[in-house]
């Protein structure tokens, strides 16, 4: 028999808040994350908008900045949001005092790569160029020897937060992470629980971490033309469903939870957030940046989530949607609904949080996770804002604009990432 596990700690470090119920009242509030660029001048940039953590360092979580000095945003974000997750959970296995053994606690991220140093690089290319046309390959990378960190450079490796996370808690157990995208720190969580399902560990601390407000990230982006260019209007440029989107906000940050093996947890008293019961993952196998068309991966991975939790679709009370703006992936996602739930998609609630918060990419699933768990809690579901004009495609109950009052026991959390990575998650609450 299956473990169940449950969620007993919770953090975040976002656009809308360095803390759970801030970020928490802000999105019942409809409030927005999104602003003018301020870490690059992006003047000149097709996009010059997106959601970052402001006025915010790892000092606020009892952290000594100067000791994270040669590490990057995104782990100094993972820093932030699994402090107050170990925190809440009221676990702390460097004093001896948790009920459990080193060993049987590991750390499971979706996070991405590390900061990419764009004004060094340039000089790099300055240096090689040397006024020419053509790179001078000796002096590129002499410069780079010269003025390169090799921290730095090895903080460029994506397991990097996961590594950092298991020294500053002193988890023993298995340490992974996975970089699928916006669909990884979903992933991680599901496969974090089936970890402690499989009774391979017994507590996990899995979220995501990610940055990409630099030059290159959105450089490759509009690439893509993935990125809404609404720049005169920046709290409105992320419009989910509606029929005027055109491209998604990015943002950054971090969100991190502590999983628990239900009995011990019970065990020790934890307060309990809610069950983990469904985990759905498939792949689309279509075209690397776009899903298919008929969401033939979406529909499946949400029925396997359903199926792996044990519930039929009158049970789910609310969708977080992957929602990210874009025109392919709303149409899709909410033909997969429909195409799972049939009559029933009309009468679910399915917000996107991505419309405050903007797309957090690695750490988008996580993030809206607790924000699942935070509707079940609250009997509250969160809106999906700037949602005006109806697209006839995308005709569900998004929730606009406005919280609603709702009773929420079971909640669907859905992540899809470029490369065709389909993650679906059901909680529900605790029961006993």
């Amino acid at each position: 028999m299956r473990r169940r596990v449950v969620v007993t700690g919770i953090g975040c470090v976002t656009p809308l808040g360095t803390d759970v119920e801030t970020m928490w009242r802000r999105l019942l509030a409809a409030e927005s994350g999104v602003g003018y660029i301020s870490l690059f001048d992006a003047s000149q940039f097709p996009t010059k908008i997106a959601a970052e953590v402001r006025g915010w360092d790892v000092s606020r979580v009892g952290e000594n900045p100067e000791d994270w000095k040669f590490q990057g945003r995104h782990t100094h974000f993972a820093v932030g949001a699994a402090k107050q997750a170990m925190q809440d959970a009221g676990l702390d296995f460097r004093s001896g005092t948790a009920p459990y053994t080193s060993t049987r606690f590991g750390v499971y991220t979706g996070a991405g790569e590390g900061q990419q140093d764009f004004h060094r690089f340039t000089g790099m290319m300055m240096a090689g160029l040397n006024g020419g046309d053509k790179l001078d390959s000796a002096k590129f990378v002499r410069r780079g020897i010269e003025t390169l960190h090799p921290i730095t450079e090895l903080e460029q490796e994506p397991n990097m937060p996961a590594g950092h996370l298991a020294s500053l808690f002193g988890a023993e157990g298995p340490n992974l992470n996975c970089l699928t995208a916006c669909a990884a720190s979903s992933q991680a969580i599901g496969e974090a629980v089936e970890i402690i399902r499989r009774g391979e560990a017994d507590v996990m601390l899995s979220g995501g971490a990610h940055s990409m407000i630099h030059p290159f990230g959105v450089t490759g982006f509009n690439l893509l033309t993935a990125l809404s260019t609404r720049n005169d209007e920046p709290t409105r440029a992320s419009r989910p469903f509606d029929r005027d989107r055109d491209g998604f906000v990015l943002g950054e940050g971090s969100a991190m939870l502590v999983f628990e093996n239900l009995e011990g947890a019970q065990a020790r008293g934890a307060k309990i957030y809610g069950e983990v019961v469904g985990y759905g993952s498939t792949a689309d196998a279509f075209r690397i940046t776009d899903t298919h068309p008929e969401g033939r991966g979406a529909i499946s991975c949400i029925k396997m989530a359903l199926a792996d939790a044990g519930v039929g679709i009158e049970d789910v009370d609310y969708i977080n949607a992957h929602g990210t703006s874009t025109a392919v992936n709303d149409r899709v996602e909410s033909l997969a609904i429909k195409q799972v739930f049939g009559d029933r998609a009309y009468k679910i609630p399915v917000s996107s949080t991505k419309s405050m918060l903007g797309h957090l990419i690695a750490a988008a699933g996580a993030t809206e996770l607790i924000i699942c768990l935070l509707a079940i809690r609250d009997n509250v579901v969160p809106p999906t804002t700037n949602y005006e004009n109806v697209d006839p495609d995308c005709d569900l109950d998004y929730v606009p604009n406005v919280a609603r009052q709702h009773r929420c026991r079971i909640a669907l959390n859905n992540s899809f990432g470029f490369g065709g990575q389909n993650i679906s998650l059901a909680v529900r609450q605790f029961e006993g």
